[in-house]
């Protein structure tokens, strides 16, 4: 089964539309074995962002809404392979979005399997711009049912209500080693997105970019993440302290204070429990004393009996210990 959202995107201009597809084109989320996962629906994906500018041009419709961005993902539990995922999307693309531009790029670095597809507004053919409603939105929905049901795919059956609970439910304890739960989804978003972030802007654009909402601003106490089903979750509702907004804040201040580089090695969640509290004060003893050290953070630990582990603590509404680490791909 695969679930179809759309991603807001705020900014609409050329550059931040040659962003969105550079992120979705990145080989380290496209590369399977010798095969890169994009393909392009009446373009091609190398240069698709001169050929969806040259439409636009072509048609004097170069202001405006500039593209559309969606998310089309697949349960961990679909037997099916990256191809054949890239393959559906493709074929989404050219039965919903006829006549306009749209790149179809499959990742594979996360727990489950999805299709980024960038949607031109303006068709090649007609010049007609492209308009989406929250009707438009339900009527792809139907029809990524049909193809999944075509393809012997499950349907999504309707979203259950949200638990404020922060203990795990037996449920969700199970769905997590499945990989099969939209919290543990949630924290591999979070994850990731902090794997490229040095600052707080950086965070939420990063998760915009995986279909999330972030609402994180000074005068609240909490974080709260709206997920591409519509779910919402506070931080405090993550099972674990790393997630905290104090202890985001910590993070990022530390990496700011060290000259962190994104992408660079540093260790997984649960390792800054203890440490975060004191970060603040360490960035002004910095600002003081050139000579203090700040202390080295545990290397990546990789291990699925781990990650189990470290689901039962959560299942137990316990807190991650320094040496509980997940593995990067859930």
């Amino acid at each position: 089964m695969a679930t179809f959202t759309a991603i807001q995107c705020k900014k609409q201009s050329a550059s931040s539309m040659r962003g969105v597809i550079d992120y979705v084109e990145q080989k380290g989320k496209t590369l399977w074995g010798d095969a890169w996962l994009v393909t392009g629906s009446d373009c091609v994906p190398q240069s698709a962002f001169i050929e969806m500018q040259m439409t636009k041009e072509r048609f004097n419709k170069t202001d405006g809404t500039q593209f559309y961005h969606f998310v089309q993902s697949f349960s961990a539990e679909d037997d099916i392979t990256p191809q054949e995922v890239n393959a559906i999307g493709l074929e989404f693309a050219q039965r919903q979005f006829p006549g306009f531009e749209v790149v179809i790029a499959t990742h594979i670095d996360t727990g489950h399997l999805h299709n980024h597809m960038v949607v031109n507004s303006v068709s090649h053919k007609d010049g007609h711009k492209l308009h989406q409603s929250p009707g438009d939105l339900l009527a792809h929905r139907k029809v990524n049912d049909e193809i999944c049901l075509a393809h012997g795919l499950r349907v999504l059956d309707e979203c259950e209500l949200h638990t404020k609970k922060r203990r795990m439910k037996p449920g969700e304890y199970q769905a997590g080693l499945r990989g099969d739960s939209w919290k543990l989804d949630l924290i591999q978003a979070i994850n990731e997105a902090l794997e490229y972030s040095i600052t707080r802007e950086d965070f939420i654009t990063n998760m915009e970019l995986e279909g999330y909402e972030v609402n994180w601003t000074p005068n609240r106490k909490h974080i709260t993440f709206t997920c591409p089903n519509g779910r919402r979750c506070r931080d405090s509702s993550l099972h674990d302290e790393t997630f905290l907004k104090e202890n985001l804040e910590a993070l990022l201040l530390y990496r700011q204070a060290t000259g962190f580089h994104p992408t660079t090695p540093e260790p997984d969640e649960g390792w800054m429990g203890e440490l975060a509290a004191g970060w603040f004060q360490v960035a002004a003893d910095l600002e003081r004393d050139d000579e203090w050290q700040l202390p080295s953070p545990p290397a990546w630990t990789d291990s699925k009996q781990r990650r189990r582990e470290a689901i039962k603590k959560m299942a137990m509404g316990q807190k991650f210990s320094n040496d509980q680490h997940w593995e990067q791909t859930m």
